[in-house]
């Protein structure tokens, strides 16, 4: 892939199948990702992040996923290759293999000790480590600031103005007005940097006030339903953007539900559901979900017209 690549459109972050001996599930990893690169209209493919479960993941094992994600999908589809680290030396040894294996962008997690409060120095400290190891495009991944992981406006724009190669963030402020003026201000620097919205929840809300695109990993299921949403809400299309978010809404409702880190663990069920994986087993510390939330992902397919109703019913 070119490495002029700019994050920016529909990028699905894809899920990580597993085996009951909690291995990686290659042949289905590889079906997975053969099925979302399909969707006509993405951008690219995210991988490495929360959706493949990449903190229970070893260095070893994020470099593997990514080996196989370019033999399936690498000569059709940027990939970004998330960047997930507790300190600042091993995100760049994490971006030198990526840059090393032919990723686009990468997708920069916020350092653990940043929960316990950040300075501006130390932010730019450390995506400057990953800039000198890499010349690929970044993108900072913004947590809400109640975290103490997410990054303040004036830290945001010192960042974007002394990492030359920062183009995008993921955003999950998590607050509407903060998330506006994500989008005001980043996109209109004098190099821009596109706002991708994570707000699955609230997608269609999120898009409205101009996101340049989306990284979500419920794209790993809705990835058609994404596409067909951004290019609406792009077109000031209105009418039809309602139309996709009401099928899209019972998908949000069961996927984003609390304990928010069973997201992916829920996207899971739903493919197995439909068809597309053999098992949804995850690495714990997470667990496998009780029947009945399996049944509630059931009905919300159903109603978002993702699995027939009498199909539903026979596998019930």
């Amino acid at each position: 892939m070119p490495p002029a690549f700019i994050p920016h459109g529909v990028i699905p972050a894809v899920l990580l199948p597993f085996r009951e001996d909690l291995s990686i599930d290659e042949p289905s990893f590889r079906s997975h990702l053969r099925d979302v690169a399909a969707t006509a209209g993405l951008a690219a493919i995210t991988i490495n992040a929360h959706s493949t479960e990449v903190a229970s993941c070893t260095f070893d094992e994020q470099q593997r996923v990514l080996d196989i994600a370019q033999e399936e999908i690498g000569a059709r589809l940027p990939i970004v290759n998330g960047i997930w680290a507790d300190g600042s030396l091993e995100a760049a040894r994490i971006a030198r293999m990526a840059t090393a294996g032919g990723a686009s962008a990468l997708l920069v997690f916020p350092p653990a000790p940043f929960t316990l409060q950040q300075s501006p120095e130390m932010a730019v400290t450390h995506f400057k480590r990953i800039a000198d190891a890499t010349d690929l495009p970044l993108i900072v991944f913004q947590y809400p600031l109640a975290t103490c992981q997410g990054y303040p406006r004036d830290t945001l724009l010192k960042m974007c103005a002394e990492v030359p190669t920062i183009r995008a963030i993921k955003d999950w402020s998590g607050n509407v007005p903060q998330h506006e003026m994500h989008i005001r201000t980043l996109q209109n620097l004098a190099r821009p940097v596109n706002v991708l919205t994570t707000h699955s929840a609230w997608l269609l809300s999120s898009l409205v006030l101009g996101c340049n695109g989306l990284l979500s990993g419920s794209g790993s299921v809705i990835a058609d339903l994404q596409v067909q949403l951004f290019r609406a809400v792009q077109g000031n299309d209105l009418a039809t953007a309602r139309r996709l978010n009401n099928r899209i809404y019972p998908t949000a409702l069961v996927f984003y539900a609390d304990p928010f880190v069973d997201m992916h663990n829920r996207m899971k069920e739903a493919l197995v559901l439909v068809g597309k994986l053999p098992r949804a087993v995850v690495r714990p510390p997470l667990v496998k979900l009780a029947r009945a939330e399996i049944q509630r992902i059931r009905a919300a397919l159903i109603e978002a017209g993702l699995l027939d109703a009498k199909a539903g019913r026979d596998a019930a």
